[in-house]
C-alpha cells in the first residue's frame, strides 16, 4: 500500500518521555506552532515538564527563530491512550532499554490512528531492532528519529528502519525546518547515525588521552574550544553534561558491535569515576569537573548540552522596589528564572509582602508565606500550582501572625514555617490540615512579649533525617543577641510549645540571623544575617553535629545589602541567596566564585529552587 500522507491541522505531536530531552523536543514542537501531547507516568515528571515548557517557550521561540509563529497548545497525559488517540506523529523518548522501546512501538501500532508515523529518538539502537510487536503496515511508517540538544543544538537525524516508506524522509525533513531545526537523514542505517558516530569518535580518543595520562580535562576542553568553537564546550564538559554512565552505556554498543577495546574508554570510566559516584553534572559528586562547573556562567553563554544541571530559581519581591505602587500591600510578586538569572519573568502577582518560599515539584505546588502588615495578626500561607494557577489559601489569616521562612519536609509532606511576631513555630499539611504550634517563646497578646525581639522566630529548615528542626531567633537590630535553636520533629511526651524541654541553643550572640538552609549530609547548616559588618549582613555555615568543634562557625560572605533568602544547590554544590538591595547572588558551598547572577530594582525575600532541566 502506497503511504498516504498524514493530515495534520490541530494534531499533535506525542512525545513519549518527559525527560531532559523528551521535554526539549516538546517545547520545540511547541515554539513551532505545533500541538503537543506528553506521556509519561510518572507525575513529577509531567509537571517538570510542562513548567519547563511554560518557563522556556519564548527562548525557543527567540534561538529557533519563531516568534512571529503562534505557540502551539500542550498538555501531559498519564495514559498513553490520551496522548496518541490523535497524533499524527508519535517520538517515543523512553529509557534506552531494547524491549521497552520494542514493547512500546508495538503498544503504538494497535493504539495510534493508522496514517501515525512512529519515530525513536534512540541514539544506540536501530529502530529496525523494535519492530518485533508491530504490523508489517506499521512497520513501514518507523523509524529512529534522533534530536541532539534543542534548542542550542538544532540538529535532528532520520534514518530507515529497513522497512520505512521512502516518502516518509522528505515529509519530515521539510517539518522539521519548519520549526526551525536541521534535519539530515542518514543514507543507511548505521549505529550511531552520523554526528555520533564523530562524537563517538572524538569521545573515544578523548578518553585514551586521559587513561594514558597524556592531559587532563580541562587542558583537553580549552584546546579544544581555541580550536573548534569559542561558544561551546570542550568534549569533557559535554561528556560531563551527558552523564559518565550514560558515556559508558553508549559506547558499550559500539565495543560489542564493533569488537573494540575498552580498556582505556569504559574500564577507564568506571573504574575511575563511575564506581565512584562521580557521574558528572546530574549527580552532585562532579565527573571530570567539580559540581556546578557546567552551569552557566556568563550572560549569553551556551554549550552543547544547554546547562542541564541549572537550577529553576523562584524569588520573592516584597514589592518595595521601584515597582511599588500606591497599593504596596499587594505588591508584591513571585518571579520566576534560570539559575544564571535570565530570563526572569513574574510567575504571581499581587502578593501582601511575602517572605518565605520553597516548592514541591511532586506535588505541584508552590508554597509562600505573607506577611501581611506586621503591626496586624493576618498573616497567612498559600500555594499555587507550579504554573502560578489555582491558588490556595493554606493557613488563613489570623491563625498566623507574621509568618517568615517556610521549609518543607518531602518525606513526611510537612510545612514548617516561622511566626516572627507571633513568636512561634508552626507545622501544617500541605492543605493546612493538622496545623500545629511547636514552639511557643511567649504570648504575642502580650505587648512586653510580643516587642521582645529576641523572642522572634524567623528562620526555619527541617531535618527529618535527624528527626529536627531548626529555627532562628534573631534579636534586636544589630544587637549581636540572635541565636540558632533547634528541638525534636517529635515532642517529648506531655509538653507543650511552651514548655518542651527538648529545645536546644546550636550558635548563640550572633548578630541578626535569618533564613536557614540544612546540608543532611555534612550535618552543615547554612544562614543569611542582616547585622552589622564584618560579621553581619553575610552568609555563614556551621557544623551541627553532635560533636561540635567548640560551635565555632565561618563567614563564606560578606557585603550584602540585609541578606534573607537562602537555599543550597546540593545538585552543583552551589549555594543562591538574596538581599533587600534586589541582588541574587551564587557563591560555590564554600563562599568562593561569589556572582551577582541577577540585579534589579526590585527589593528580595525569600528564594527556591528546583532542577527541571
Amino acid at each position: 500500500m502506497p503511504w498516504q500522507t498524514p493530515t495534520i491541522d490541530s494534531r499533535p505531536v506525542a512525545v513519549l518521555g518527559a525527560g531532559v530531552l523528551g521535554r526539549r523536543i516538546a517545547c520545540s514542537w511547541v515554539a513551532g506552532g505545533y500541538n503537543v501531547t506528553i506521556r509519561d507516568p510518572s507525575a513529577e515528571q509531567r509537571q517538570a515538564a510542562i513548567h519547563y515548557i511554560d518557563n522556556n517557550l519564548a527562548e525557543f521561540s527567540k534561538i529557533l527563530d519563531k516568534t512571529t509563529t503562534g505557540p502551539g497548545k500542550y498538555a501531559a497525559f498519564e495514559d498513553l491512550d490520551s496522548a496518541v488517540k490523535n497524533a499524527w506523529f508519535v517520538l517515543e523518548a523512553v529509557p534506552e532499554k531494547l524491549d521497552l522501546k520494542t514493547s512500546t512501538f508495538g503498544i503504538l501500532a494497535m493504539k495510534a490512528p493508522k496514517d501515525c508515523i512512529f519515530g525513536s529518538n534512540s541514539s544506540s539502537y536501530k529502530s529496525s531492532l523494535m519492530l518485533d510487536n508491530m504490523d508489517e503496515e506499521a512497520k513501514k511508517r518507523a523509524l529512529n528519529v534522533h534530536y541532539t540538544m534543542p534548542p542550542s543544538n538544532r540538529v535532528v537525524e532520520l534514518m530507515t528502519s529497513t522497512y520505512t516508506h521512502d516518502e516518509i524522509f522528505p515529509f519530515l525533513v521539510e517539518k522539521h525546518r519548519d520549526i526551525g531545526l536541521l534535519p539530515a537523514v542518514a543514507r543507511k542505517e548505521s549505529t550511531g547515525f552520523i554526528i555520533n558516530r564523530l562524537w563517538a569518535a572524538v569521545k573515544r580518543e578523548t578518553l585514551n588521552i586521559l587513561a594514558e595520562g597524556v592531559s587532563d580535562p580541562e587542558e583537553i576542553d580549552t584546546l579544544w574550544i581555541e580550536m573548534f568553537g569559542r561558544d561551546k564546550a570542550g568534549p569533557c564538559a559535554m561528556m560531563d553534561a551527558v552523564g559518565l554512565d550514560t558515556v559508558a552505556f553508549i559506547e558499550d554498543h559500539y565495543i560489542q558491535e564493533r569488537h573494540l577495546d575498552g580498556t582505556n574508554t569504559v574500564d577507564f570510566l568506571r573504574n575511575n569515576y563511575i564506581n565512584e559516584g562521580r557521574l558528572g553534572a546530574k549527580a552532585g559528586n562532579g565527573g571530570f569537573y567539580s559540581p556546578g562547573s557546567t552551569t552557566k556562567s556568563e550572560e549569553g553563554k551556551q554549550d552543547f548540552h544547554d546547562d542541564l544541571a541549572t537550577p529553576t530559581l523562584y524569588i520573592l519581591d516584597i514589592g518595595l522596589g521601584e515597582n511599588i505602587t500606591h497599593d504596596f500591600q499587594h505588591a508584591g510578586r513571585i518571579l520566576v528564572t534560570s539559575g544564571d538569572g535570565q530570563n526572569a519573568r513574574p510567575l504571581i502577582t499581587g502578593l501582601e509582602a511575602p517572605d518565605g518560599i520553597d516548592i514541591s515539584i511532586s506535588d505541584d505546588r508552590i508554597f509562600w508565606t505573607n506577611m501581611g502588615i506586621p503591626s496586624q495578626n493576618n498573616g497567612s500561607v498559600q500555594s499555587a500550582r507550579i504554573d502560578g494557577s489555582e491558588i490556595q489559601t493554606v493557613i488563613a489569616k489570623g491563625s498566623v501572625h507574621t509568618p517568615k521562612q517556610i521549609s518543607i519536609d518531602h518525606s513526611n509532606k510537612k510545612l514548617y514555617f516561622s511566626d516572627r511576631e507571633g513568636l512561634r513555630v508552626h507545622r501544617a499539611n500541605f492543605d493546612g490540615s493538622e496545623h500545629e504550634i511547636l514552639i511557643e517563646t511567649g504570648d504575642f497578646r502580650n505587648t512586653s512579649d510580643k516587642e521582645d525581639q529576641t523572642k522572634w522566630c524567623v528562620g526555619i529548615t527541617v531535618d527529618p533525617k535527624n528527626g529536627r528542626f531548626y529555627w532562628t531567633q534573631k534579636g534586636f537590630s544589630k544587637s549581636g543577641k540572635g541565636r540558632i535553636l533547634r528541638s525534636n520533629i517529635v515532642m517529648p511526651p506531655g509538653a507543650t510549645a511552651s514548655t518542651r524541654s527538648d529545645i536546644e541553643t546550636v550558635f548563640e550572640n550572633l548578630p541578626e540571623p535569618i533564613d536557614l538552609e540544612i546540608d543532611t549530609e555534612s550535618k552543615t547548616i547554612y544562614w543569611t544575617d542582616r547585622g552589622e559588618y564584618p560579621l553581619g549582613n553575610t552568609l555563614n555555615r556551621g557544623y551541627v553535629g553532635d560533636q561540635q568543634n567548640g560551635k565555632a562557625y565561618e563567614v563564606l560572605s560578606r557585603h550584602l545589602h540585609e541578606a534573607i533568602g537562602l537555599r543550597l544547590d546540593k545538585v552543583n554544590k552551589q549555594i543562591y541567596f538574596t538581599d533587600m538591595g534586589g541582588t541574587v547572588y551564587r557563591t560555590d558551598a564554600d563562599g568562593k566564585n561569589k556572582t551577582a547572577i541577577y540585579n534589579s530594582d526590585s527589593t528580595f525575600t525569600g528564594i527556591t529552587l528546583a532542577h527541571l532541566n
